[in-house]
């Protein structure tokens, strides 16, 4: 992590944002504004906020807490070699199932983004009221990926000061997450107001976007495990390949909204 303070959180803030494309994020967030879109279209574009809300509040609880244990707590090795390991499955295993949603989704249909913990609790996406829509998405946060960031910045706000700095931290990063979780349920509710072939297309659009940033991710991590002077290259860059993520992620969902706004052609 960074040792000066605004990249640090600058790098927390883009971090949250690429924690929102979180294919297992993206798959409950379009589970859940599905289930609501007919009955409730206003509660359905709210979604997403409401998921990162109840998900940010789990990182702030866990950062308020790992600050005031860093004096007295160090973090063991072999976190960060079991850490990578669990990232690179899981990676690996979401870029391939949301692979395979696109190939398999008949042509008639939109392409539904696919999560691991998504297809776990997918009866948790039937429910209608705000405050369980948020409750979901801080049971999301009980993930070793969510968890260990939090962790991680904490422990790094813990030079600057006391408890505050983590807090900070903690706000950028659900911030960060509210932005894209936020985003990627006005859209999902767009989508199903507009049931046409650029709708279908965009779809196919973002769902092969989800699986090649997460196998790009993926094997950027096993090239960094194997190869020490990658690792060392990479080292300092980590702000900049955050943006870069984002950026992908953001143009390619600009490219499929600017889809779904052309006119269907007779």
């Amino acid at each position: 992590m960074p040792q000066d303070w605004i990249a640090l959180a600058s790098l927390v803030f883009v971090l949250g944002m690429k924690h929102g494309f979180d294919a297992d994020h993206l798959a409950t967030i379009d589970g859940l504004t599905r289930y609501n879109a007919r009955s409730n279209p206003a509660l359905a574009r709210l979604c997403g906020v409401l998921f990162s809300l109840g998900h940010g509040t789990v990182v702030l609880a866990i950062a308020l807490v790992v600050s005031t244990l860093a004096a007295r707590w160090q973090t063991p090795e072999w976190v960060e070699v079991f850490g990578a390991v669990v990232s690179v499955a899981f990676l690996l295993a979401l870029g391939a199932v949301n692979l395979s949603a696109v190939l398999r989704t008949p042509a008639a249909l939109p392409v539904r983004t696919v999560g691991v913990k998504g297809r776990l609790f997918e009866r948790l996406q039937h429910t209608a009221h705000p405050a369980l829509i948020a409750a979901v998405g801080a049971l999301f946060a009980f993930s070793f990926d969510t968890m260990s960031q939090a962790a991680l910045f904490a422990l790094t706000a813990a030079q600057y000061g006391g408890w505050e700095h983590a807090v900070t931290l903690g706000l950028l990063f659900m911030l960060g997450m509210l932005a894209t979780d936020g985003i990627n349920g006005l859209w999902i509710s767009h989508l199903i107001r507009r049931a046409d072939q650029t709708a279908l297309v965009a779809s196919r659009v973002m769902g092969l976007v989800v699986s090649g940033v997460s196998l790009l991710v993926a094997f950027f991590g096993i090239a960094k495990f194997v190869s020490p002077e990658i690792g060392a290259w990479s080292d300092g860059k980590e702000l900049a390949f955050g943006f870069a993520l984002v950026a992908i992620v953001f143009l390619s969902f600009v490219f499929a909204v600017r889809l779904t706004r052309r006119p269907v052609l007779a």
